[in-house]
């Protein structure tokens, strides 16, 4: 976002609730927020996502810490905003929009997701968060590792660890972890 259009008075007045000030810089910044979305969402969700971004903004101005934080606090928005809609697309990718779904599971779906929950609850509590934060929210390697506060090679490491002790535990449900993964509780 240009500097020169957003006036860090404009800014603090639009915080203080002048709706025009908010009005001002919202759409001195659509252009540079569609930019960035361009290169974060679907093609088809880009101006969804701006004007989810711009609402949300407009509604939680109040949220904003320090003026100086303006631009990083928007992108934040619009980059959160366009990873909702793509999880969205990935439920979408196997039916068709208004497509019947079946109400009923059978045995062997329903005794998996048992399966998995019952694995997933076993896990010790950082390979349990650092999968569904993968995998279930899906989270960047990067949005992980601030997160859990864990470097770049931590995290790859945290998760490789834990989806190769969620894989052993699903295989052999009754062995303790020592024996499925040795040394598992190590942190690298």
């Amino acid at each position: 976002m240009s500097a020169i259009k957003l006036n860090p008075d404009r800014i603090e007045a639009a915080q203080a609730g002048d709706a025009k000030a908010l009005n001002e810089i919202l759409a001195c910044s659509r252009q540079d927020l569609r930019r960035y979305a361009e290169h974060h969402c679907v093609v088809n969700d880009v101006e969804d996502a701006v004007q989810e971004t711009l609402f949300m903004a407009s509604r939680r101005m109040g949220d904003l810490r320090s003026v100086e934080s303006f631009t990083s606090w928007l992108f934040r928005i619009v980059k959160n905003e366009c990873n909702r809609m793509r999880r969205g697309w990935r439920m979408l990718t196997n039916q068709e929009i208004g497509e019947e779904i079946e109400p009923v599971a059978t045995p062997e779906p329903l005794a998996w997701r048992l399966d998995l929950a019952r694995m997933m609850a076993a896990l010790p509590p950082q390979y349990r968060a650092i999968l569904l934060l993968r995998d279930v929210e899906g989270l960047s390697l990067e949005e992980l590792g601030e997160r859990l506060n864990l470097s770049l090679p931590g995290t790859k490491s945290r998760l490789h660890r834990a989806r190769m002790l969620a894989r052993a535990r699903l295989a052999s449900p009754d062995e303790s972890p020592e024996s499925v993964l040795p040394g598992f509780d190590d942190e690298p």
